[in-house]
């Protein structure tokens, strides 16, 4: 695959943030509602297009998951950019539903590629323990969790699964996908409200990753299971019953990251390696 751009055409970066309640996820599905489908369909509309443009996605976010800091690339044809780049989102604000907008669209830097040039994604989980259940006003962005959580606890079961290893047991298979990640931040914290939230950041997720992560460490910090239980659950590298998927609503995709303009097609070749750890076979 190359991320050499076709002669005529321009490589834009949008930044984009959304609400996930009602949408399908990003991917685009047949017959379901995606932010995909929204932001292709818009795009083609106030350009006046007769083709759709295809868009490259930083994170495939699931059903119900928000982003506030999500990243997309998309190639157009130069004269198409030039005609409507200044105008590009006043229009796309006028067309796009009010649960998806497009803050940023500019010329991608050479080498740039949405997916493959990221060298992490921070994502934020947040949920409350008060015994009066979500503010109503949050009820869309915030889990409630029905047993009192020590944060202190899962600060510290967190600590085992930093670094590089293999997330089979926190993930949910796809045939011919590596669960092997570099988990580089998985940290929790209480504000003065009240909200948990935990920040979540790796080079890359595998699917239902973090939401699992969230899941067992719920179940620390509630007194179900011990602090050492989160590592070994890893070790065993086999999906454990007790590792619930929690719901999508309290997950949002805060922001991603990428290296310098300059190593960015080195990264896009990197990404693509399949990985495998140090001594280990096949994952």
């Amino acid at each position: 695959m190359s991320d050499e751009v076709e002669p005529g055409f321009v490589r834009v970066r949008l930044d984009l943030s959304y609400d996930g309640k009602d949408f399908s996820g990003w991917a685009k599905q047949r017959a379901r509602r995606t932010v995909q489908e929204e932001l292709e369909t818009a795009l083609r509309t106030v350009t006046r297009s007769a083709q759709t443009y295809e868009l490259t996605v930083a994170g495939r976010t699931d059903a119900g998951v928000h982003a506030r800091g999500q990243v997309a690339h998309v190639d157009l044809p130069a004269e198409l950019w030039a005609e409507h780049a200044d105008k590009l989102l006043r229009r796309l604000a006028g067309r796009l539903p009010k649960d998806v907008r497009v803050w940023r669209a500019a010329d991608a830097p050479y080498g740039f590629n949405a997916r493959f040039s990221a060298i992490w994604r921070r994502y934020a989980y947040r949920v409350t323990d008060h015994p009066g259940g979500v503010d109503p006003l949050l009820r869309g962005h915030v889990l409630w969790h029905d047993w009192d959580l020590d944060v202190e606890a899962m600060n510290a079961a967190s600590q085992a699964l930093l670094g590089e290893h293999d997330f089979a047991a926190y993930c949910k298979r796809r045939e011919g996908a590596t669960t092997i990640r570099t988990l580089q931040e998985l940290s929790w914290v209480r504000d003065a409200d009240g909200i948990i939230t935990a920040t979540v950041k790796a080079d890359a997720f595998c699917h239902n990753m973090v939401r699992s992560l969230v899941g067992a460490l719920l179940f620390v910090g509630d007194g179900h299971r011990p602090v050492e239980w989160l590592g070994k659950v890893l070790a065993a590298g086999v999906r454990d019953s007790a590792v619930h998927v929690v719901r999508p609503h309290g997950l949002t995709l805060e922001e991603v990251g990428y290296p310098a303009d300059d190593l960015l097609m080195a990264r896009n070749k990197e990404a693509r390696n399949k990985r495998s750890l140090p001594g280990g076979g096949c994952c």
